[in-house]
């Protein structure tokens, strides 16, 4: 499968608590942090849920 890289762009202060839980999930900490993942359904679910926080790109 492919592979994505997700970077934080956007803070998560004032977002709701599941927003929150599901960019821990990804494993993103940190503003301009970055994370790779196979491009599977459930990660794309996710990162659908947060894209306006995130930018994916192909890795």
């Amino acid at each position: 499968m492919a592979k994505i890289k997700i970077t934080l762009t956007k803070s998560v202060i004032g977002y709701e608590q599941k927003q929150r839980e599901t960019i821990k999930a990804l494993g993103l900490k940190k503003m301009h942090s970055s994370v790779i993942h196979e491009d599977t359904p459930d990660i794309l679910g996710k990162i659908h849920s947060v894209r306006h926080l995130v930018t994916v790109e192909k890795a």
